[in-house]
């Protein structure tokens, strides 16, 4: 029998409404001593069973909910069906294929029903994350569940995040199933290759979720003097490049993207002539380029979270607003700026304000040609709006 919570009166309408997250501030009682990552059953005030999920006493989201449906047991055939069904999502929209070589994000979280669990695919390998207690207890489980549901030649897990500090969890790195990894995986989006760095990279070793947005570029850049801002490893400077960019300056602060980059230009057969690497602050080397006049036809913004909380939505909204404000300043007439926020505390509509009113006060007048967002395989659960994470806009000014 599982331990349970007893909610507070009228606490229940999130979870009515299928929001997985239940807040400490939500909770009456903890029945039973549940241990961290245990699965509890979760009643309102009245005693009406709403369901399950994993408990996390360290964390401000007590518990994340596993299952809304009071007669589904939490257990090794849960995980199964559940993973299951997330890989067989990313075979219906065609991630998933005999290419060997391709990448996608196989399980996301809450939006696929397995709260704090990430599993990326990178040719042969699979890159994991177990960001919540619920997800660390229940790992080995779903370590071996994934290797029933999907081949692979190894599972390799990058829990090194800050996030599962707030969890309680200490940060951790390894091999968890099969062979480890090469230092540099070999993938492609297309026409686009890539080496990745899977075992030490910014998030998994790769932005999945920018896929689309990488294709987007492709129709402004033909002939373009092209700046990609934040290049990590030169995602949107390899789609520019095939595209017929011009030229491309590419900013990074890290030392090892940049060589990574600077590896993928010539994997894609392109001269090293074609791309300058800057190794330098973003703010700062594009008020260099303010001060020396110099402009592109083409700027890319995709900066790493301003906003891992509420409380620094103000401080992120400035430093949103500084960096588009100062992109306007140094585009041609008639140039684009493709310009991402991954901060989901930050609202589509304020990213767009801010945005509008970085236009204003660089004294440039601007169009929105398109909107964008995440890839497909990073979907956005209806029940669980903080899963769209990834915004975007493409500009054009006049």
């Amino acid at each position: 029998m599982n331990a349970s919570i007893i909610l507070k009166n009228q606490r229940e309408k999130s979870v009515m409404r299928r929001h997985p997250w239940i807040f400490s501030g939500a909770v009456s009682t903890v029945k039973g001593n549940p241990k961290q990552g245990e699965t509890v059953d979760v009643f309102n005030a009245q005693g009406v069973l709403l369901g399950r999920g994993a408990y996390s006493p360290h964390s401000q989201i007590m518990v994340r909910m596993w299952s809304f449906d009071p007669d589904e047991i939490i257990s090794t055939d849960f995980f199964h069906s559940r993973l299951k069904r997330a890989i067989q999502a990313r075979r219906d929209r065609q991630f998933i294929s005999i290419d060997t070589n391709t990448a996608c994000r196989l399980v996301y979280s809450e939006s696929d029903g397995l709260p704090g669990i990430i599993i990326d695919k990178y040719a042969d390998f699979f890159i994991c994350q177990f960001l919540s207690s619920g997800a660390e207890h229940w790992k080995s489980t779903i370590v071996r569940e994934l290797n029933e549901c999907i081949s692979c030649k190894g599972i390799f897990e990058r829990s090194d995040v800050k996030v599962r500090e707030k969890e309680g969890l200490l940060p951790i790195k390894g091999l968890l199933s099969g062979t480890i990894p090469p230092d540099v995986l070999e993938i492609h989006e297309g026409n686009d290759y890539f080496w990745v760095n899977t075992k030490d990279g910014q998030k998994t070793g790769f932005y999945l979720d920018q896929r689309n947005n990488r294709q987007v570029l492709k129709q402004y850049v033909n002939g373009a003097e092209v700046l990609n801002c934040f290049g990590y490893t030169g995602g949107f400077t390899i789609s520019a490049l095939h595209a017929g960019a011009a030229h491309v300056t590419h900013i990074e602060t890290s030392a090892a993207a940049i060589e990574l980059a600077k590896q993928n230009v010539i994997l894609n057969g392109f001269s090293t002539a074609c791309v300058d690497y800057v190794e330098a602050n973003v703010f700062s080397i594009l008020r260099h380029f303010r001060e020396i006049k110099r402009a592109f036809d083409v700027i890319v913004l995709d900066p790493p979270k301003f906003a891992e909380s509420m409380s620094q939505v103000e401080r992120a909204s400035r430093g949103y607003k500084d960096i588009n404000l100062l992109a306007f300043q140094l585009l041609k007439p008639n140039g684009i700026l493709v310009t991402f926020s991954c901060s989901a505390m930050l609202k589509r509509e304020l990213f767009e304000k801010i945005v509008a009113d970085a236009a204003i006060d660089a004294g440039r007048d601007a169009q929105i040609d398109r909107w964008l967002t995440q890839s497909e395989d990073h979907p956005c659960a209806l029940n669980f709006p903080e899963s769209s994470y990834l915004k975007g806009l493409v500009c054009r000014v006049w």
